[in-house]
């Protein structure tokens, strides 16, 4: 792991949000479109993820032949999609915006098509606007062989990180929902 992803001495521990999702809710996609968890994609991962005991998540993602990079196995950059997509829903138990600053993926054996990938993520540490990380990918089961892993730095964002940066169509359409909660929701993981 990078100096980058070690947090300071003076980081402090995670404090889950106390409206953060209950253990075991499935969160559901934060946005539609999002190719990780949007149902709207139709190539997408649709990683589905549960919030779990303390600042963790689980989650799981079936490659298909869609994922592939080598024939009969998952793209690699997939494999730190999910990775990614997954360590993001972490600030839904902070109840924080916040986008990936760096993320560090080992790639332990592969992922064949049709396997189901099975991850664990949790935050480690808060230092200021920085979320320390790390997650892994199981095949087989939940307590199966490691495939993939990585460590993260988040960063919390305002909304307009959001606002200024995405294109204005897609942002139009996102703020003008009728729905609050989907509203908000577009906004809250990394994009």
């Amino acid at each position: 792991m990078s100096t980058a992803l070690t947090p300071p001495a003076d980081a402090i521990p995670p404090v889950r949000h106390p409206d953060a999702p209950a253990p075991g809710e499935l969160l559901g996609a934060h946005y539609e479109h999002c190719f990780g968890c949007g149902g709207g994609q139709p190539h997408g991962l649709h990683l589905e993820a549960r919030a779990g005991e303390g600042v963790t998540i689980t989650a799981e993602f079936t490659v298909t032949s869609d994922h592939q990079g080598a024939p009969g196995l998952a793209h690699g950059g997939i494999l730190a999609t999910a990775l990614d997509e997954t360590l993001g829903s972490l600030n839904w138990l902070l109840r924080v915006i916040a986008v990936t600053g760096r993320l560090e993926t080992d790639f332990v054996r592969p992922v064949p098509v049709g396997t189901v990938l099975h991850l664990q993520a949790e935050v480690t540490a808060v230092h200021g606007r920085k979320i320390y990380c790390t997650a892994t990918g199981r095949i087989g089961g939940p307590e199966g062989p490691v495939a993939v892993r990585a460590d993260a730095l988040f960063i919390e964002v305002k909304v307009d990180h959001f606002i200024d940066n995405g294109r204005p169509e897609e942002i139009q359409a996102a703020m003008a929902d009728p729905d609050q909660v989907r509203r908000a929701r577009a906004f809250e993981v990394n994009p």
